[in-house]
This record gives C-alpha cells, sequence and structure tokens, in this order.
C-alpha cells in the first residue's frame, strides 16, 4: 500500500530568466521550476513535504543563496533521503585555472567575472559531495533556445564572448559518487529548446509527465530514476524533430532507486476517484489535458491513436504535441479517427499505460 506521503524526498529548484547582467531568458524557465516544485509537493503526484521543497527565482537566485540552499541541504538530508537539484537557466563554457570549466550563471553572475560570480563545475561538485544522501539526482536544463533563437554565444563586451551551455566533461563530474546521477536537457553540441508560446521547455514538459506517473513501471507505485530518464531520453526527441538528446551520467550507481512516489493524479478523500459534475465541454477538456500530459509527443506517443482501433490517417499530425492532441479529440467528438475508434477505447487504451491514474478513470 502506497503511504500517504514520501517525507525522505528534498528538492532545491532554481531558475533565472531575468539577469542583472545577462540576456534574459523565457518566461517558461520560471513555469519550469514552479510546476516541477508543485508536481514534487503535490500529495497526487509525488508526495514529498512542501517544506522539503525549495524554490529560488530570479532575484532570490544569487550565487550565495544557490550555495547557502545546497548547504542547507547537506545539513538536513539523511543517507536514506533522495534529493533533487534542479537548474534552469543560462549556462557557459569558460577558461578556468586548469583549462575549460562550465558554470551554471546565477542572477548576479557577471561575465567580466565568471570565476567569482558564478557556480562552477568544481563548486558545484564540492557543495554536493557534503550531501549525506545515497540518493541524489541533479537536473540541468541549460543554453535555451525557442522561437526567438536565443544565441549560443553570451557576450559582455566585443573581446570576451563565452559559449553558453555546459560541457559534457563538468557534466560527469557533478555525477561522481555513491548513488549519484545527472540528468541533462540536451548534449553540449545542442541547444534545449523552449518552442513558442509553450508554458515549459521541451525538457521540462516531458519530465513533468514522466514524474506525473508517465514513467513508473510495473505499478511499483514509485518513479525510479532510470525509468524516468528512458521515458524522458525516449520522449524529447520525438518533440523537436529529433534535435535534442537528453544525456544521462552516474559514477557508482547501483540501484534504481526511487525518486518519488507516482500517484498518477487527484484523488477524493476517501481514496476512491471523486466523481465528475463537469459539463460534456468540460469533461473533453480534462481529459485533452489528461492525454497531453502523460503523452505530450501526441496521438502516436507510445502507437496510443492505433491501439485504441484509431487511424492516423484520419486525424491532423503537424504541430505540437498539444495542438494534435486538440485536433484529434475535437474528430473524435465528431465521429471521426478511425471506424472503431472511441472515447471508451481511448482511454482503456491509455488506462493499459496507467492503470493507477485516477483522472483516467473519471472518463
Amino acid at each position: 500500500m502506497i503511504t500517504p506521503g514520501y517525507p525522505q524526498g528534498r528538492a532545491l529548484l532554481i531558475g533565472v530568466s531575468e539577469y542583472q547582467c545577462i540576456s534574459s531568458l523565457p518566461d517558461a524557465i520560471l513555469n519550469d521550476v514552479k510546476d516541477v516544485a508543485a508536481t514534487l509537493s503535490s500529495p497526487t503526484y509525488c508526495g514529498y513535504a512542501q517544506e522539503n521543497v525549495v524554490s529560488l527565482l530570479n532575484a532570490d537566485a544569487t550565487r550565495n543563496a544557490v550555495l547557502e540552499g545546497l548547504s542547507d541541504l547537506a545539513a538536513r538530508a539523511a543517507e536514506d533521503d533522495t534529493v533533487c537539484v534542479y537548474f534552469s537557466g543560462h549556462g557557459t563554457v569558460f577558461a578556468g585555472l586548469g583549462g575549460d570549466d562550465s558554470a551554471l550563471l546565477t542572477v548576479d553572475s557577471d561575465l567580466s567575472d565568471v570565476a567569482g560570480t558564478a557556480i562552477s563545475s568544481g563548486d558545484l561538485a564540492t557543495a554536493l559531495g557534503q550531501i549525506k544522501a545515497e540518493r541524489v539526482l541533479v537536473f540541468i536544463d541549460s543554453c535555451h533556445a525557442g522561437g526567438t533563437r536565443i544565441a549560443k554565444g553570451l557576450t559582455y563586451d566585443q573581446e570576451h564572448e563565452f559559449k553558453s551551455g555546459y560541457s559534457e566533461t563538468a557534466f560527469a563530474k557533478l555525477a561522481v559518487g555513491r548513488g549519484r546521477a545527472l540528468m541533462a536537457s540536451c548534449r553540449a553540441d545542442e541547444e534545449s529548446g523552449v518552442i513558442r508560446g509553450a508554458r515549459n521547455s521541451v525538457f521540462t514538459t516531458v519530465l513533468l509527465a514522466g514524474l506525473r506517473g508517465a514513467a513508473e513501471k510495473g505499478g511499483s507505485g514509485v518513479i525510479k530514476v532510470f525509468d524516468l530518464f528512458e521515458y524522458v531520453a525516449d520522449e524529447v526527441p520525438k518533440s523537436v524533430a529529433d534535435d535534442q538528446h537528453p544525456i544521462f551520467k552516474a559514477d557508482n550507481l547501483e540501484k534504481n532507486f526511487p525518486v518519488a512516489l507516482s500517484r498518477g493524479g487527484r484523488k477524493s478523500p476517501s481514496g476512491d476517484p471523486a466523481p465528475s459534475t463537469a459539463s460534456d465541454a468540460d469533461r473533453w477538456s480534462e481529459l485533452e489535458r489528461c492525454l497531453v500530459e502523460l503523452y505530450p509527443a501526441g496521438p502516436r506517443d507510445q502507437e496510443l491513436w492505433t491501439r485504441a482501433s484509431g487511424d492516423l490517417s484520419r486525424i491532423q499530425l503537424y504541430g505540437s504535441g498539444q495542438a494534435t492532441w486538440h485536433s484529434a479529440l475535437r474528430t473524435l467528438k465528431q465521429g471521426g479517427g478511425g471506424r472503431n475508434i472511441s472515447i471508451d477505447s481511448l482511454v482503456a487504451a491509455a488506462r493499459e499505460d496507467f492503470p493507477k491514474h485516477q483522472q483516467l478513470t473519471k472518463f
């Protein structure tokens, strides 16, 4: 039986979109942190205690504040805790004392003094090394690009230009140690996408779906680290025409450890699915939101439409996953999408993948 919460889960989430001395990033970066925090601390999804989930956004995400937050994690986390550290913002490669190094840029970072104002991979590795927990997972969603095509270079004057992003050598450094793992949004030579108008970055859109139940395997009731990355690694490339590939680094990781509970959605106080009193239009909208969350790449994701006896040639399949779901469900509501598909067969196929998802039960 699933316990009421996951008290051993702890998280520090950092997001910077408005820098003091560096070019800004899309609002999706802040949404990423807010939505990951809400999902982790939700009793109907991941079950972390709210007081164990700390977010630092924009002005609060100074270099000192981030290092203090990591120090606080080290002081509070026990050996059997699960610790998640999430960063969304600019990263850069710069010339360090021992050659090229990488750094996460906090809100007060200055490109004229990266070593003194940013958090280098060495700084971060040292801080992570102080955490006693034997289950530590670091997420880095850095080097963003979207509809505005944010430049790969970061320049503070005509003579000094830095490569944005984070090197794979630095990624590997952060995963050193027993029970340590790192998940990054893209390879060092790629860009982490933000689709114009989307609430979240491509990587975090898929990560959220995984944490909300899509990455659970075997009805275990928990989201495990290898399963989460497998889901993210499979789904992200589908969202951006195979232009972005998340990476995973682990040095001494022997177990597929639990990251969070897998509740799959909202429950009533009794534990039974809450009865729906919504109008027909609201129910279709709720189903659309549910399917977008679980199958972010659209009706082709995990061959759901085909498994539900639908005909892919009968629906529109271009655009984002959300756009294709909106069009497909509108077609289904009008009696199209294939001779044998129905809302019942679609929900039944989805429940094969997510048998514990309480929202699906409503339909």
